[in-house]
Formats: C-alpha cells, structure tokens, sequence
C-alpha cells in the first residue's frame, strides 16, 4: 500500500513538508523543532533525524567563533535555494493562466490537470524522498532534484502543446515533493541547537518568499519569461552544494567516519571540540535502531484513533477550505469578478511573507488552538465576501462593489489561512502521534494532504464555472465546521510535553 511505503521510506517521520504546501505557503510549515526537555516536536523525521544533535548538547554552543557559524549559514542559505525553488514551483500557475490558455490554446480542463498535476508529482517525490535522501545522501538528492527541477522549467518554457506542459509540471511537482523533505531535513542536522529554530524558520519564508516573487514578477513579464524566476535558485543550488558539507548525521549513519567528524569540524569550527557532540550522534543512531517497526492497522486501535481523527482531519478542513484552488487560479479569480488580475497577484504577493512571519511568532504564545479558530474565521469571512462579490456580479447588483469586495475577501482569506490554517496543522500533526506512530501517522495524514490538494485543485475550474457564488459559499462553510471541529476535538498542544499530549488525548477518548 502507498501508506505502508511511505511509511517505511520516512522510517521514524513524516516525509515532505506536505500536500498543503500547495497552497499560499501552506502546508509546508512543519518547521518549529522542538527545544531539547520540552518535547515540542517538529515533522517527525526531521525531529529523529536531528535529535541526535540536538537532545544531549544541553544548550552548548558549538558553533561560537565566526568561521563555524559562517559555515552554518552559508549552509543553510544554499539549502534554502531549494525552499524558494519550491515556493517559485507552487506560484506559478497563478499568474500565468491567461497567458498560457491563450498562446498554447488549452481548454479550461487542460488548465486544471495543468495547475493540479504538479500535486502528483509531489506525492511521487514525498514516496521515494526519504530513501533517496538516507541511500543517495542530502547534498547528492538536492543536487539531483535541481536537476530534475531545471529540466521541468525548460519543458514548460519551450512548451507548444499541453502536453509539454503537463510533462514539465509533474516534473517540477516530483522535485518539490524532495526538497520539501531534504531541505527542512539538512538544516535541522547540520544546525547547532541553539540556532535551529531561527534557521529551520528561514525553511517557510523562503517558501512564501518564492511564492511571493511568482505572483510579482509573473504579473510584469510573460509565462516563459517567468521560468527564469525557477531557473536561478535550481543554478545557485546546484553551484552552492560544492562549497558546503554533507550532513554529518547522515555521513555518520552510513559509516562514513573520517567524512563525518571532518563535517563535524567544519561546521562548529576548526577549534571546536566535537568528540562529545560525535558521540551522542553515534549512540542515538543505535538507540533508533532498537524502535519496533509500527503496522498500519495500529492507527486504528483505540488507544491511536483519535490522534488520527484530528490529524486527518486538520489536513481534510484545511483542503476543503479552498486554499489550493484560491493558490492555482488567483489570477482568474480576480478578473472573473472584474478586478486586475495582475495587481491582485501581486497584493498576494506582498501580504504572504509579513503575515506568515507574524503567524510563526504567535504560534507558542497564543497557542495552536486559538490561531487555527482565528484563522478559520478569517477564512469563512474571505470566502463568504468573494462569494458575495460573485453573486451581485451574477445579479448585476451594485457592479461598482463587486471588484472591491472580491479584492477585500480573497486577501483576507490569504491572510488569515496563512497565519493558522496553513501552518497550525502541521505543527499539531507532528505533536500528537505518540513516538512510534510518527512514521505511519504522519504518511497518512502527508498523503491525505496531497491527495487533497490534487482534488481542490482540479475541481475548482469546474466549480467556479458552475457557480462562482456558490463555490466560494461552499468554501465559507467548510471553515465553519472547521471551527467547530477544532473547538470540540483538537486539543491544546502549547507547552506540553510529548507524554502531556498523550495524556490529553488519553483522557478525551
């Protein structure tokens, strides 16, 4: 089954940063890594992948003089590349609809697979992500999904069927479901602890950051022009990851001794003491090792089932709230209710990374529950204002409205969703399955994202052309349940620990 091998692929984690990145700058925000004692962790395989460092330094700086933490960041800004790839990857199909339908001479329908396959790209990459990444290492899978990446953007830009486009899209999706999982995944191993939480942050806002700049400059350029925006990070990725080390924690997983304390060295500094540090991965590693494998049908016991529930259906709400399809065809959106589609990709645009950064700061002070209600409510209000635009302009009632309240509601939803409802869910998803369901959780609840994704994405054309009122106003309503939902069965995370968590969903059973 897909499960099963994402599963086994993701070994102790989650693989991807999920199918609700898909969206504004969603879903892929499974970036707050849990601080050593406090057991809040981050997507599971990254918090496996990078506890080992993490958990016995106690605090200790290892990265304290100019050269090391040169390194760490030089590392991390190249690692990046990949994150703002991803961004560039999701934005894309926003701004250029138009162009595209009308130069390549595609249908509606053609649009949609064109705009929603690169979702099945992704899963295809989230599936083999976690071997590529454990059997290739994490420089060699970057390295090799840029490439993928460039060959995607160059399918799409001398693209002269649907076809072609198709072609270049899935493959772009295939790249964005690997860097996805290797980026978070590398920044959180070569990263001393100190430090992890502000670089494993720069993960997402270079996501948002990429996003954003499709929306911008795709509304100022035509569509094949617009590739370039993809084709740089793929080129300084690929130049930057032979100026930078291996994962030590992936080096010392393979065996690679002399490689790994070499790693080591570079990245804490040349006069660091590291013995300690390298003792702790090595010892972790085995200790992994000794972790009974989970089966699939033990998420359905009842002692894991309600953790399911809320996962599941965070991922479920979160893609019924329209997200994807808002994502894909904003650009549609804002010219079917008579606005520019171009400024109001670029309003988009310049709203994402603010809010998105706002979201992260709140998200261990106010708490997930209350930003996921909040977000939710926000969202109703988005789509239930869009909704209104739509049905005035189908009355032909007060037409001088209809622009500014389609304006007004979309930027609202794109605001709120990304505060709460893009990220929240995959920080609660990455808390609530005890340790040894994290695997085979988290890969139910990542492919039910993507699946999703796929879904909404595709749809939407077809909704929109049905009843453009009455796509939005369904929208609205998801967001109401969601609220519902969230209130009744989602429980309060914030500052507890991983045995707290449990407790809590324990005693709720």
């Amino acid at each position: 089954m897909a499960i099963a091998r994402v599963a086994e692929d993701v070994e102790a984690g989650v693989v991807g940063a999920g199918g609700g990145g898909g969206g504004v700058g969603g879903e892929v925000t499974e970036l707050l890594l849990r601080r050593c004692g406090k057991e809040e962790d981050a997507d599971p395989k990254i918090r496996d992948e990078a506890e080992a460092s993490e958990c016995g330094s106690e605090g200790r700086l290892q990265a304290d003089d100019g050269g090391s933490l040169r390194m760490v960041l030089v590392s991390t800004a190249v690692a990046v590349c990949g994150s703002f790839e991803f961004g560039t990857c999701v934005g894309y199909s926003a701004p250029t609809q138009s162009g595209i339908i009308d130069e390549v001479g595609l249908s509606i329908s053609e649009f949609a697979i064109f705009g929603s396959i690169l979702t099945i790209g992704a899963m295809i990459g989230a599936v083999t992500s976690g071997r590529l990444a454990d059997f290739l290492g994490r420089k060699m899978t970057m390295r090799i999904s840029a490439t993928i990446c460039m060959f995607g953007w160059l399918s799409i830009h001398l693209a002269k069927s649907a076809i072609m486009l198709c072609f270049g899209r899935i493959l772009l999706g295939f790249s964005t479901g690997v860097l996805s999982y290797v980026v978070p995944v590398f920044i959180a191993e070569i990263a001393p602890k100190n430090l992890r939480g502000g670089l494993a942050t720069s993960n997402q806002l270079l996501i948002c950051s990429g996003s954003s700049a499709t929306y911008i400059i795709g509304a100022l350029v035509a569509w094949r022009n617009l590739v370039l925006v993809g084709l740089v990070p793929c080129v300084l990725l690929l130049g930057g990851l032979f100026f930078i080390p291996e994962s030590p924690r992936w080096l010392a997983n393979v065996g690679r001794e002399k490689e790994f304390h070499a790693s080591l060295q570079k990245l804490r500094g040349e006069d660091a003491d590291i013995s300690e540090e390298a003792i702790e991965i090595k010892e972790y590693i085995e200790s992994l090792r000794s972790f009974p494998k989970a089966r699939l049908e033990d998420l359905f016991l009842s002692k894991n089932i309600y953790a399911v529930i809320v996962g599941v259906g965070l991922m479920v709400f979160q893609q019924l709230g329209g997200i994807n399809g808002v994502g894909f065809y904003a650009s549609y959106i804002f010219s079917s209710a008579g606005f520019s589609g171009k400024l109001g990709t670029i309003l988009i645009g310049i709203i994402q990374i603010p809010i998105t950064l706002f979201g992260a700061i709140l998200m261990d002070r106010s708490g997930r529950r209350v930003l996921l209600m909040v977000s939710a409510s926000g969202t109703f209000l988005g789509c239930f204002l869009t909704g209104i635009s739509f049905y005035l302009k189908a009355q032909g009632l007060f037409p001088e409205w209809v622009p500014t309240l389609a304006l007004s509601g979309i930027l609202v939803y794109i605001g709120a969703y990304s505060i709460g409802m893009g990220p929240v869910p995959w920080v609660v998803m990455s808390e609530i399955f005890s340790i040894n369901m994290k695997a085979i959780g988290g890969s139910l609840v990542t492919l039910v994202s993507w699946l999703g994704s796929f879904a909404i994405s595709y749809s939407f054309s077809f909704l929109m052309d049905w009843s453009s009122a009455g796509t939005f106003f369904m929208f609205s309503a998801a967001s109401l349940v969601t609220i519902l939902f969230v209130a009744k069965l989602v429980p309060e995370t914030k500052g507890r620990t991983l045995e707290q968590i449990q407790d809590s969903l324990n005693s709720s059973r």
